[in-house]
């Protein structure tokens, strides 16, 4: 599967493409928007990572051409971690997801993943974990058909342990994650979190690995 990744930062854009290159996708590398459209009437993609902040014209605008035209591709915008009107403004212009720098390769890949899915109508928005059903995009816990009700950095918290099923996720990567509210977490903060998750749903749904970080197993 190919992808387009578009992002100025020629370091981050090496790294990226490394890790979507050992998950097995073909990653083309464009450094400005210029260079974005000439892929894109070069080769046919089936996803696009799009960092906002090019250096000839805003990213948005590759985006509101590539929605014009019709095209359904998926797009993840890159932003950075204090820019909540370019979040938005790009989730109103047609973009299925984004992800706040700095970030983690594994969310990346997983985001990349769950919206090929669901682009390809081979996913369900329910996801079953032992005895408890969580509906992403209600926003809704169950056990055992009983609504749990989690506040929203809670919510935001299970479903990244979630899509990281069966690998530890650090403190540093959930703490970034956090940066798509406009708050800076502390870790002891997200111990917080982790306990209350804990508390509502069951001890086992996180395991602490110490010096690393959380997990949510595989076979919880």
């Amino acid at each position: 599967m190919r992808i387009l990744l578009v992002e100025d930062d020629a370091l981050l854009a090496k790294a990226t493409a490394r890790g979507l290159d050992h998950a097995n996708f073909v990653v083309d590398i464009a450094t400005t928007a210029e260079q974005a459209y000439h892929f894109l009437a070069s080769y046919d993609y089936q996803f696009i990572l799009l960092d906002l902040g090019l250096p000839d014209r805003n990213g948005l605008e590759v985006l509101k051409s590539l929605r014009r035209k019709k095209n359904k591709v998926g797009v993840i915008i890159l932003t950075a971690q204090d820019q909540i009107q370019e979040r938005i403004a790009g989730l109103d212009a047609g973009a299925d997801d984004f992800v706040v720098k700095p970030y983690d390769l594994y969310e990346v890949i997983a985001r990349v993943q769950a919206v090929l899915r669901r682009i390809s109508g081979n996913v369900s928005d329910l996801v079953q974990i032992g005895n408890i059903a969580v509906n992403q995009s209600a926003k809704q816990v169950f056990i055992n058909e009983i609504e749990v009700e989690l506040t929203q950095k809670e919510f935001h918290l299970l479903e990244l342990l979630i899509l990281n099923r069966g690998r530890i996720i650090s403190r540093e990567s959930i703490e970034n994650s956090f940066y798509a509210y406009d708050a800076e977490v502390s870790s002891n903060v997200i111990q917080v979190y982790i306990h209350n998750l804990r508390r509502k749903l069951g001890k086992n749904i996180v395991r602490t690995v110490q010096g690393f970080g959380y997990i949510m197993d595989e076979n919880y």
